[in-house]
């Protein structure tokens, strides 16, 4: 008797087939979620710098950093706040407008977002109240 071992091939292009719609749903799925979490993670990063520039105010009589570099060095002998600057999750530098003692504005962090291109509805942003 002669054994046929092996596949045929519509058991070959049947297995092809199921292992390709279980890829697709699994891009369907998982791919939006990508873009939600660099959100989630630049979000994260904006509410660590809000901390380190209210500590930085709080240590230097109520002062804000001219600029998120002064995070992370020392200031009149204090701590550095933060250890290094980081890239928002698109890989751009997170952007900061600091507050101003004179009209007792608030301080802005935020990031251009997945386009690169700040002002747009697709910027993550952290408002600080200072009251």
């Amino acid at each position: 008797m002669k054994s046929n071992s092996g596949f045929t091939l519509i058991e070959l292009i049947l297995v092809t087939v199921i292992i390709g719609i279980l890829a697709g749903m699994v891009v369907v799925t998982f791919g939006g979620r990508v873009q939600e979490t660099q959100i989630r993670a630049a979000k994260g990063d904006i509410a660590s710098f809000s901390t380190a520039i209210d500590l930085y105010a709080l240590d230097n009589n109520d002062t804000y950093p001219p600029a998120l570099d002064a995070l992370t060095e020392a200031v009149n002998g204090k701590r550095n706040y933060l250890k290094e600057l980081r890239d928002d999750p698109w890989g751009n530098p997170y952007n900061y407008t600091p507050a101003t003692d004179a009209i007792k504005a608030d301080y802005v962090v935020w990031s251009s977002g997945p386009d690169g291109v700040p002002g747009n509805e697709d910027d993550v942003t952290s408002t600080s109240s200072k009251e």
